[in-house]
């Protein structure tokens, strides 16, 4: 389903005009309204009036997290504070959180945006959503469940936690449609299992999963394990939250939002621009939000950006799924190492749970690399050869994949800790 045909299916070059349009507008905005993007553009020699279309977007200076953080809490405003009308924050894993602000109208185009997203996912106005997102600061819940409401979908405020509820709400209510991170879509299918809930029990048709990395290989565990489609949803809070891209049913890379959100890929040393079709650093700047519109905002997620039309009929640009990030980024041993390539190794390899975490250590000068892993309730049966073979295997291809090597700890069921959030995949011992 295509939610506004008219903007999602719009002619490329009428929609590069109205880019141009609403980017000279909004760097007006910040211009005038917010100090530090002045300096900025000062600091560059740019004046509002040297950007005339999208084309002039690559003159404008970047925007960092840390601009949000050494700006906190409403330093980054362009609009008075009596036009606010919602705040949220980042998870704030280190320093400040940062805070973000919406108006009225940023809190519309957020709803619509959404709205996009779930009907990409397969939601029409007679699904019933279950929104299992958390609701508060975080952006993820509210942004899902005004999505689906705009939608004009049944719309089921779950939130996190209390799984035996969630369970009882997809029979009961018949929930066809769940908005949740894919941890928690997996702890959701392992919870089902247990209390002997069949797929024929469900209408579950479709999901629409984020706020976390996950691969294709977890894609096809929790498609089986719940018996829906998965479909993978992007966004960040310091740009709109959830709905900033989406799957469409042809799940050829995640349509970007971009009459609201224009997208560009850096060279991440160089901050210079890369053509389509390769892969470095994901670049947004926001051009129709009002409260706080980011110039060039700099998100860390390695990506690339696909200009090739699209089966569904959208005429959007397509970003890849984030293959991993320039901050979560393991250098071990002159390695480099991402979180997302340890959750591929396990789930090809099929013979272990999906739950997991990356330790790492400093011991002496030397970095360790340990993954640890939940063994199924049927490995109980094995001897403790097979099992040791299991193990074998995995160290096996872990360091056919990553280049390195890395020790793998078996451990019994459920005794990694479940997220109702977002999972805790690495922890990192070393002082670095």
């Amino acid at each position: 389903m295509i939610f506004d045909e008219k903007q999602e299916c719009m002619p490329i070059e009428q929609r590069k005009g109205e880019q141009g349009e609403n980017l000279r507008r909004m760097v007006a905005h910040v211009y005038q309204n917010v100090p530090l993007c002045r300096e900025r553009f000062q600091q560059a020699g740019i004046a509002p009036e040297d950007i005339r279309s999208i084309d002039d977007l690559s003159k404008l200076p970047f925007t960092y997290k840390a601009d949000l953080r050494d700006s906190y809490p409403y330093g980054m405003l362009a609009v008075p504070k009596r036009d606010v009308v919602r705040l949220h924050a980042s998870s704030g894993t280190t320093g400040k959180r940062t805070v973000v602000a919406y108006t009225r109208a940023d809190v519309d185009i957020w709803a619509q945006v959404m709205a996009r997203t779930i009907a990409g996912g397969g939601g029409t106005p007679d699904s019933v959503v279950q929104v299992a997102y958390g609701y508060g600061l975080f952006t993820g819940g509210l942004g899902a469940h005004y999505g689906a409401e705009k939608l004009g979908a049944v719309t089921v405020p779950a939130s996190v936690g209390n799984t035996r509820l969630q369970l009882q709400l997809w029979k009961d209510l018949g929930v066809t449609l769940i908005c949740c991170t894919p941890s928690y879509a997996l702890h959701l299918a392992e919870a089902m299992e247990e209390a002997g809930i069949g797929l024929d029990d469900l209408k579950l048709r479709s999901g629409c999963f984020g706020a976390e990395p996950w691969t294709q290989n977890m894609r096809r565990e929790i498609e089986v394990r719940l018996g829906l489609k998965a479909y993978d949803i992007y966004g960040l809070s310091e740009i709109i939250g959830p709905g900033v891209s989406f799957e469409c049913e042809a799940q050829n890379g995640l349509h970007v939002n971009e009459d609201h959100f224009i997208p560009e890929i850096i060279d991440p040393e160089t901050g210079k621009n890369l053509p389509a079709g390769q892969y470095g650093e994901l670049v947004f700047t926001c051009v129709t939000k009002e409260a706080m519109p980011l110039v060039r905002y700099r998100t860390q997620d390695i990506a690339m950006l696909d200009e090739s039309p699209c089966a569904c009929g959208r005429t959007t640009i397509r970003m890849s799924k984030p293959s991993g990030r320039t901050d979560d980024m393991l250098i071990i041993r002159g390695i480099n190492v991402f979180p997302s390539q340890v959750e591929s190794v396990l789930l090809e390899l099929g013979e272990v749970s999906p739950h997991y975490q990356i330790i790492v250590e400093r011991k002496g000068a030397l970095d360790t690399l340990e993954v640890v892993v939940e063994m199924t309730p049927a490995m109980f049966g094995d001897t403790v050869r097979q099992v040791e073979a299991v193990q074998q295997r995995i160290q096996n291809a872990l360091a056919s994949t990553l280049g390195i090597s890395a020790a793998v700890r078996l451990v019994d069921p459920k005794t990694i800790a479940r997220s109702e959030g977002k999972a805790v995949r690495v922890i990192d011992k070393r002082k670095l």
